[in-house]
């Protein structure tokens, strides 16, 4: 389903809230540029998440961690400039927030200034609660991150599933009520079991947002190049491709040079 321009109602965090009060899902995608920002936009995706996942699909990096400030707010521009419908929320990159909560919270203003976003992402739970507080109290809408947060892969030595044990889940559901009671519009959900999914969906206010963590969230987010089977290594349990778009793109560039090589591009018709 596309959403035409005369139906064009611009995603709040009020919307968000709205969805999951009436049990509507939300549906979330990333995007890093312009051309993405806007088919996700116009495909009528509720909220987009500019990732720090840019620095494994868009530059090639081994985690998210190389990924500057500066770069985040490229990558956020480029998305805001062709977004017209969607909530367009950004991650606080690796060392932008963790130190105090005063870098925290010039960070995150430097990214809705810069940017044009309209929220911030941060991953962490009590050890992060005052730089959530700061950012909060200069009007600037925040979404939590609990789970597998990938900022802190190297503390946890790997990507499996988190909160199985019943010690670490008590502490992510605790931290989940805090990020609801301190004024957090949402809250991501990575990579845990879907019980506990929804233990969290049904003990805090605000919507929570799952990747790898069941159906019971209130809604859904995927990495957008892995749904189109851009990336082809990456293949988790929880990952659904929509699309194999390396082959389709493979298949075409292949062509392009074969048609050049064989002089059958450009023929007459798109000559001048």
């Amino acid at each position: 389903m596309s959403v035409h321009s005369s139906d064009i109602k611009r995603i709040t965090t009020h919307t968000i809230q709205e969805m999951k009060n009436r049990g509507e899902k939300i549906s979330c995608l990333t995007a890093y540029d312009y051309s993405m920002g806007g088919i996700v936009d116009a495909a009528g995706v509720e909220l987009i998440l500019v990732g720090d996942s840019a620095s494994n699909v868009m530059a090639g990096h081994e985690t998210t961690l190389p990924l500057t400030l500066d770069q985040m707010i490229y990558h956020a521009a480029s998305v805001v400039r062709a977004v017209k419908r969607a909530l367009v929320v950004v991650d606080l990159p690796f060392g932008s927030y963790q130190g105090n909560s005063e870098e925290a919270l010039r960070s995150a203003i430097r990214i809705m200034k810069e940017s044009g976003a309209h929220a911030v992402k941060l991953e962490g739970g009590l050890e992060v609660k005052e730089s959530i507080l700061r950012i909060l109290s200069a009007g600037v809408p925040v979404m939590g991150h609990l789970g597998l947060t990938p900022q802190s892969i190297y503390k946890f030595g790997t990507y499996t599933v988190r909160a199985r044990e019943e010690e670490e889940a008590r502490k992510l559901l605790a931290d989940a009520q805090m990020l609801d009671e301190v004024g957090c519009f949402s809250v991501v959900l990575e990579k845990i079991p879907s019980a506990l999914t929804r233990e969290v969906s049904e003990s805090v206010s605000i919507p929570t947002i799952g990747i790898g963590a069941g159906p019971h969230a209130d809604g859904q987010i995927l990495v957008l190049h892995d749904l189109l089977g851009i990336n082809k290594e990456f293949k988790p349990r929880f990952l659904r491709r929509y699309a194999d778009l390396n082959d389709v793109m493979h298949g075409a560039i292949a062509q392009y040079v074969a048609d050049i090589k064989g002089k059958a591009f450009p023929n007459e018709k798109e000559s001048y």
